[in-house]
C-alpha cells in the first residue's frame, strides 16, 4: 500500500523536484500543484494529451483544469489519504514534457 508522506518528506521532495525548475510546483490545498501555461488551446491539448498518456501508464491520474492556454494540474494519492511518491514521480515526468 502506498503511504502519505510526512511533511518533511514532502518539503524535501518538493525542493528537489523543483530544483533549477522554471515554473515550480506547489502544495495547494494539500495537493501538489502546477499551472501549465502554452502558447494556444492546441498547445495545451496537446501537453495534456502525453500526460494523460503517462498517467495511464503509471495508473495513477491527475486532477486538471484546462481552460483555452492553461492546464492546472493537482496530484494526490486517494489510496494514501494525501501526497505520496507516486505524485512526485508523475510530477518529475510531467515537468519534463513542459
Amino acid at each position: 500500500m502506498i503511504e502519505c508522506l510526512s511533511t518533511a518528506e514532502i518539503n524535501t521532495a518538493l525542493n528537489t523536484l523543483n530544483k533549477g525548475a522554471t515554473h515550480a510546483w506547489q502544495i495547494r490545498d494539500a495537493k501538489l500543484y502546477q499551472e501549465f501555461k502554452f502558447a494556444n488551446f492546441i498547445a495545451a491539448f496537446g501537453f495534456m494529451t502525453q500526460v494523460a498518456m503517462l498517467a495511464e501508464k503509471a495508473n495513477h491520474h491527475p486532477e486538471w483544469f484546462n481552460v483555452y492556454n492553461k492546464v492546472n494540474i493537482s496530484l494526490t494519492t486517494h489510496d494514501a489519504g494525501g501526497i505520496s511518491t507516486r505524485d512526485f514521480a508523475l510530477a518529475q515526468k510531467i515537468s519534463a514534457l513542459a
